[in-house]
């Protein structure tokens, strides 16, 4: 038997840094899919493979609840802390295949920044539950498995998003948080500005700062966010994130978190120029950003003219499905 576990890459739309203060937080699942695949192995231990991202190949045997590695433990965590997390009992030998290969820009080899591990934490917790028969909690395990990786960090809303596909709400008290339909007449082009950004880095960096009056502000701020994505309303919506915007900059100043930087100042001020919306994802200083508008002809303008020396990624797009697993004979 073989089984395939696919789960989607994510965009905070808005409610980034705030929702560790457990305001809501919005976020799209995006057409960019982390992919697993596991297959009865007649090797004489576990191994686990990432092509076209590693060129290692990883080697571990059971040891209770865990894994005892061979070889490629430093490459390969993210396997050993969503098998610890679930608790896995594997039923014989197995290769595991990792394919996070859509999370990467195939000519600069930079990551896109779109949740990738976040994206194969919930996959590969679906495809082991799925080789183990098991009924497990996933966002659970998979959420234990990602924060273990990133040293107990995040707030789960990048897990949450590729758990359930399409555009979801979500708050640390309402895990794994719940769907929204997309407005309609809302549109969405998505910027990747070349560079990479750590938001590891940067939530460190907010742990280290005495809190300011614009860090319950953004809090505010998301809350409303909230409440008008939770509306539908494309034009309240966009007249919403205008002050979110100013909220976030604000917020990214007085904590020294560089938010706008890399090109999102730019993008945004173009953005507000040309009447529409523009903001960073996520932690911001780099990977990528969302323009939001509801006038079709002005968004291409913006696309076409500012924006052209950008990369833009017209191919990502809201993906309404969340993690899907299959099984096949070999």
């Amino acid at each position: 038997m073989h089984v395939t576990a696919s789960a989607p890459g994510k965009l905070v739309l808005s409610g980034e840094y705030a929702v560790l203060d457990g305001a809501p937080a919005v976020a799209v699942a995006v057409n960019r899919r982390a992919r697993v695949r596991i297959e009865t192995s007649q090797a004489a231990c576990h191994t686990v493979v990432s092509p076209g991202y590693l060129d290692t190949q990883g080697r571990f045997e059971a040891a209770g609840d865990g894994i005892a590695w061979l070889s490629g433990r430093q490459d390969y965590a993210l396997v050993e802390h969503v098998w610890s997390a679930l608790g896995f009992q594997a039923p014989t030998t197995l290769a595991l295949q990792l394919d996070s290969r859509a999370f990467v820009d195939a000519a600069s080899g930079i990551k896109l920044g779109i949740g990738s591990s976040a994206a194969l934490a919930v996959a590969l917790a679906a495809a082991l539950a799925e080789v183990g028969d098991a009924r497990m909690d996933l966002f659970r395990a998979a959420l234990d498995g990602h924060r273990r990786l990133q040293g107990g960090l995040g707030s789960g809303i990048d897990v949450a998003c590729s758990l359930l596909g399409g555009l979801i709400e979500y708050s640390l008290h309402e895990a794994p948080g719940r769907s929204l339909g997309w407005p309609d007449g809302l549109l969405m082009a998505v910027f990747w500005v070349g560079a990479s950004a750590s938001t590891a880095d940067r939530i460190g960096r907010l742990g280290q700062v005495v809190g300011k009056p614009s860090r319950p502000a953004l809090a505010m701020a998301s809350e409303r966010m909230a409440a008008v994505w939770e509306s539908g309303s494309a034009t309240d919506i966009l007249d919403e994130y205008r002050d979110y915007v100013r909220a976030l900059r604000l917020f990214s100043d007085d904590h020294g978190l560089g938010v706008f930087d890399a090109g999102h100042a730019e993008l945004a001020a173009g953005a507000e120029a040309a009447g529409l919306v523009y903001k960073p994802c996520g932690a911001g200083g780099g990977d990528t950003g969302v323009c939001l508008a509801t006038d079709a002809d002005a968004l291409a303008g913006f696309v076409a003219g500012e924006a052209a020396g950008r990369a833009l990624c017209p191919d990502i797009l809201l993906d309404p499905a969340g993690v899907e697993v299959g099984r096949e004979k070999a």
